[in-house]
């Protein structure tokens, strides 16, 4: 198997989390990671938006969108767009 691209988006709970924070514990969940930004969605909501390199296996896109779900502070994390590497 090879590897892929994988974009995501992080939504927090809400605008009062600590988006610095949270991108520190995004990286030690997903060693990955290879660039992430935060963008602005409206009226003072912001998300972080996430691109990381992973294998290329069966259910591997799945189990790391449950596994960002279950950090503190997100309300949720979505893949929107997979690429090949």
């Amino acid at each position: 198997m090879g590897s892929v691209a994988v974009i995501m988006r992080v939504m927090p709970e809400s605008p009062d989390v600590d988006l610095e924070q949270l991108k520190k514990a995004l990286k030690a969940k997903l060693p990955g990671i290879q660039d992430m930004q935060i963008e602005s969605i409206g009226f003072g909501l912001k998300a972080i938006k996430l691109a990381a390199v992973i294998n290329d296996c069966g259910g591997e896109t799945d189990a790391i969108e449950m596994s960002l779900n279950e950090i503190a502070g997100v309300e949720r994390a979505e893949i929107i767009e997979v690429t090949l590497n």
